[in-house]
C-alpha cells in the first residue's frame, strides 16, 4: 500500500512521527513524505521514504499562496496516486483534503491543535471554520489530540460525528524519554521550551520572572526555542535581545535533543493559550519532571493540578508567578512525587504505541487503489 504523509515541515515528520514512519516501512508500506525541504529531509530519505518537496507557508493566511498550495498538492497527488493520504497540521488538513477529494483518494487527518483562532470571533476565525467545515466532509477519519477540540468541532457541526476520533496527541517514545533521577538544583531552575511566539505565553513568563526577581526569589529562568519574528504572533528580536542582555532570562538557543536541558531543570513551564497535546509537556512528564501549565485545552490533559504539577490561569503573569513561587517552595518529597505521577500518567495515557496502533488499525480497513 502506498501511503503519503503530508506536513508543514520535514522537521516535524522526523521529530514527531518517525517511529510511526518506521512502523509503516517495516510492515511493507511504501511511504511518501510531502513537505517543504529542510535539513531533515535527508533523514527521511535515508530511512526509506520517497520525498516530494512542496512550497508551504505555515505562517498565517495568504489567499494567493494557499491557492497555489492547493494546486501544487493536487498535482503531486494526481501523479503519485497514493492509496491513502495522512494529513497533519492546518493547511494540509484543509487544502490537501480538498485536493484529495477531487481525486477520490481516501484521507486520514490529524488536528494537531487549533491555536487561538477559534478563541476569537472575527473574519479570520469565520474563514477558518468555513474551510474546515467544507474540507472535513471528505476524510475517512479525523483524529483529534484532545477532547476539547473534538467537542468544539462537533458542537459547531464542523465534522460528521462518525468521522471523528480521539488519540493521545502524537504520543511519546517512553524508551527515549526515560525517568530521570530526582536531583534538586541549588538555585531552583525553571525551563520553558517553545518557539518564541506570544501564543505560547512567553510574555507572561517574562513578566512573571520580573515579578519573582523583584521579590528576591533565588531561582534561574531559562528559555529554549527558536526565535520567530516573522510569525504573525512572533516576538521582535530587539525585545528578546533586551531580555537576554538584561539578565531576565537565560536564552539557551535551539537544540535537536531537549533531554539534557530537561534533566538540568527542576520544573518545566508552558503558559500557552491553547494546545493540541503539547509535546514538551509529554517529554517533561515522561522524564519525571514537575510541570506548570495553563488550565487550557491540551495542557490540562497532560497536567493534573497538584498531581503531577500546577495549573495556572491563562494570560495571567501574576498567577503564573504565584504558581512558580509555590513550586519552588515545595519540599523534595512532593516534587519527586509530582515527577513520578507524571511518568505514570504518560505510560498509561500517552504512550506513542497507542497512537501508532490506532493509525495501523485504520489503515488496515482501507482497500488498495485499483
Amino acid at each position: 500500500m502506498r501511503v503519503a504523509i503530508v506536513l508543514n515541515t520535514s522537521w516535524n515528520i522526523y521529530n514527531f512521527r518517525m517511529n510511526f514512519v518506521k512502523t509503516l516501512l517495516q510492515k511493507g508500506y511504501e511511504v511518501h513524505t510531502i513537505a517543504p525541504h529542510d535539513p531533515y529531509t535527508q533523514f527521511l530519505e535515508q530511512a526509506g521514504c520517497m520525498h516530494h518537496d512542496v512550497t508551504m507557508d505555515s505562517r498565517g493566511v495568504n489567499p494567493i499562496k494557499d491557492t497555489a498550495l492547493f494546486f501544487e498538492l493536487f498535482g503531486i497527488y494526481r501523479k503519485l496516486k497514493p492509496d491513502v493520504i495522512l494529513h497533519f497540521t492546518i493547511k494540509p488538513n484543509v487544502y490537501g483534503t480538498l485536493a484529495a477529494s477531487i481525486l477520490r483518494i481516501p484521507t486520514i487527518n490529524n488536528v494537531c491543535g487549533l491555536g487561538t483562532v477559534f478563541l476569537k470571533k472575527n473574519i479570520v476565525s469565520f474563514i477558518a471554520m468555513s474551510l474546515y467545515k467544507i474540507a472535513f466532509l471528505f476524510p475517512k477519519k479525523v483524529f483529534f489530540q484532545n477532547s476539547d477540540d473534538l467537542n468544539l468541532f462537533l458542537d459547531k457541526k464542523l465534522i460528521p460525528e462518525e468521522s471523528a476520533d480521539l488519540i493521545p496527541g502524537s504520543g511519546i517514545d517512553l524508551a527515549r524519554f526515560q525517568p530521570m533521577q530526582y536531583k534538586r538544583n541549588e538555585a531552583f531552575t525553571f525551563l520553558l521550551i517553545s518557539r518564541l511566539i506570544t501564543d505560547k505565553g512567553i510574555l507572561e513568563y517574562v513578566q512573571a520572572i520580573e515579578n519573582l526577581k523583584q521579590k528576591g526569589l533565588n531561582a534561574r529562568f531559562q528559555l529554549l526555542g527558536a526565535k520567530d519574528p516573522e510569525h504573525q504572533r512572533g516576538i521582535e528580536l530587539s525585545i528578546i535581545d533586551n531580555w537576554i542582555s538584561s539578565g531576565i532570562v537565560e536564552y539557551l538557543g535551539t537544540t535537536d535533543d531537549v533531554r539534557s536541558f530537561i534533566q538540568n531543570a527542576d520544573c518545566i513551564v508552558l503558559p500557552s493559550y491553547r494546545e493540541g497535546t503539547p509535546r514538551t509537556l509529554l517529554e517533561a512528564a515522561s522524564s519525571c519532571k514537575p510541570i506548570i501549565a495553563t488550565d487550557v485545552p491540551g495542557c490540562h490533559h497532560v497536567v493534573e493540578d497538584n498531581y503531577n504539577g500546577l495549573l495556572c490561569k491563562t494570560k495571567s503573569a501574576d498567577d503564573l508567578a504565584e504558581k512558580m513561587e509555590k513550586m519552588s517552595n515545595l519540599d523534595d518529597a512532593t516534587l519527586k512525587t509530582f515527577g513520578e505521577n507524571g511518568r505514570k500518567k504518560i505510560e498509561l495515557q500517552f504512550d506513542e504505541k497507542l497512537v501508532i496502533d490506532k493509525y495501523m488499525r485504520e489503515l488496515e480497513t482501507l482497500p488498495r487503489a485499483v
